[in-house]
């Protein structure tokens, strides 16, 4: 056999190789993987404990909880609440949001597909982008909304490219994306942009039309269609626009997030590409000119389809500049919340990708952003920390007696101690928070105050041995006013760190 002929039947069997690992099974398989493997590794934290503690409400009190003391629509903590019927135990409550993330895989093959008309290849690319991206297996591993929201986004936009293209079935898509539309908004109530940038990418297609004189694909028809799934959404979203409201107006009165810069800005774009890269800075900026010139590629890819950009950059941007704009009044900006827009990186990413053609410059570039991302994944799994509740609540119970008392300085503080200290401890003991106990200023975080302080004293003056449980000091105290009211009247026996909080044992000073 010749030496050509050798080579090409090496070249058959590796593609061969491939299509049977790059398939959306073994992908989706993958990604499954990534998302379980140590999902339990670390305790719950307190964003964490908090959706248990509101999962564990009934339906009405939790409904009730929401509007007063929160800044989220229900549908996680409503489809968290019938899965911890499967248990509360952190593997258990963070599996949904893993299994949230394992089906968007699917979704982004498919919607990969779509938007290359029929080419399989962009899809399973965009696939395995998503599949080992360390930022969304971290929000995988966490009980929180964010993949529920990445998925219901995913669903939307796959039914609005179907809708677009001419779907044979146009009216199963228009559904499909008037019910994930409306889940998308009632998952995170900055999904607002997520409408807001389908009805403008749709307006830049009727205006591209007109410009260039084409037929435009939205005839009178399609166009009453549209509009009519427009009014269905925001008639499916409505229930929840009084409660909206009420939680923007707490929003903007007071949060906690700082306001973004630029660079703020370019990180979130450099986590979506991949969280955690552990290298120095010319690593970085290598990695970033791969997936930049890889970006690039993409939009070469789809030059003769410009309705495709346009679709991939809007959707891309307008989530990051509405956040921009309204954090120009009260900072909202938060790679979390953008967690949808990092769905058209992967598919222009994928592009670009399959633009190489070329069997061994494709297999370089692949080789190169799986590397990328092993690395991101090793740094995640290895020193990724959370909030160390269960150690300090362990603490606690294993030193605490009947007659002290427990005292928190953020009092959401006690949702994330007392899931631990109750449930695996049982110790009876009082527990108190400062500048009020648990919400009852009808606030989530209150910040201590001056003002507090008489009631902190009347407390402490009561014990003879104080537990002071700090936590997020730098929003609910940053005066330091607690521990230092407390040292006036009490000594320090001793003090423990943990990742997050701080513990201290307060003994009444002997005159």
């Amino acid at each position: 056999m010749s030496r050509s002929r050798i080579v090409q039947r090496a070249m058959r069997d590796a593609q061969y190789v491939a299509h049977r690992l790059f398939s959306p099974l073994s992908i989706t398989a993958l990604g499954a993987f990534l998302r379980l493997y140590q999902i339990g590794g670390e305790g719950l934290w307190l964003d964490e404990a908090f959706s248990v503690w509101m999962a564990r409400q009934p339906v009405g009190e939790m409904l009730r909880w929401l509007v007063r003391i929160d800044q989220h629509p229900p549908l996680y903590y409503l489809l968290l609440h019938f899965w911890m019927r499967l248990g509360d135990d952190p593997v258990t409550v963070r599996a949904l949001s893993a299994l949230f993330g394992t089906l968007t895989i699917p979704v982004i093959y498919l919607l990969g597909r779509r938007l290359a008309d029929g080419d399989e290849r962009v899809g399973l690319l965009a696939a395995l982008l998503l599949a080992v991206s360390s930022f969304h297996v971290r929000f995988a591993q966490e009980a929180r909304m964010y993949t529920l929201l990445a998925l219901s986004a995913s669903l939307a936009l796959y039914a609005l490219a179907c809708l677009l293209d001419g779907a044979r079935n146009s009216r199963l898509a228009c559904s499909g994306y008037i019910i994930f539309t409306a889940a998308t908004l009632w998952t995170h109530n900055t999904a607002v942009f997520f409408p807001f940038a389908a009805n403008l990418f749709v307006l830049s297609l009727l205006l591209r039309s007109c410009f260039t004189f084409h037929a435009s694909r939205f005839t009178s028809y399609a166009l009453r269609n549209w509009l009519f799934a427009q009014s269905a959404v925001l008639l499916l979203w409505l229930p929840w626009l009084p409660a909206f409201i009420v939680q923007s107006a707490g929003v903007y009165r007071e949060f906690w997030l700082p306001a973004p810069t630029w660079g703020t800005v370019a990180g979130v774009v450099g986590v979506f590409a991949s969280d955690f890269l552990p290298l120095p800075p010319w690593g970085i900026f290598a990695a970033g000119v791969v997936f930049v010139g890889l970006a690039a590629l993409g939009l070469i890819y789809f030059r003769r389809r410009p309705s495709r950009i346009l679709f991939l950059l809007i959707i891309f941007a307008t989530p990051i500049t509405g956040e921009l704009l309204v954090s120009l009044r009260r900072p909202i900006f938060s790679e979390r919340t953008l967690i949808w827009a990092s769905l058209p990186l992967y598919l222009l990413l994928a592009a670009g990708v399959r633009r190489l053609r070329r069997w061994p410059c494709v297999l370089a570039a692949i080789l190169a952003v799986l590397a990328i991302n092993t690395l991101s994944l090793h740094e995640y799994y290895v020193h990724f920390q959370k909030e160390e509740w269960d150690e300090a609540a362990a603490l606690v119970a294993g030193r605490v007696r009947p007659d002290d008392l427990i005292l928190f300085n953020a009092a959401w503080g006690q949702i994330p101690f007392d899931y631990y200290f109750h449930s695996e401890y049982n110790r009876p003991v009082t527990e108190r928070g400062a500048p009020v106990d648990l919400f009852d200023r009808g606030v989530l975080e209150p910040k201590m105050a001056a003002s507090d302080l008489p009631r902190l004293r009347a407390l402490v003056g009561c014990s003879e041995r104080v537990w002071l449980v700090y936590s997020h000091d730098w929003y609910t105290d940053p005066q330091g006013l607690i521990p230092a009211a407390l040292e006036e009247e009490l000594d320090v026996l001793d003090r423990w760190e943990f990742y997050g909080l701080r513990v201290w044992l307060y003994e009444k000073r002997r005159e």
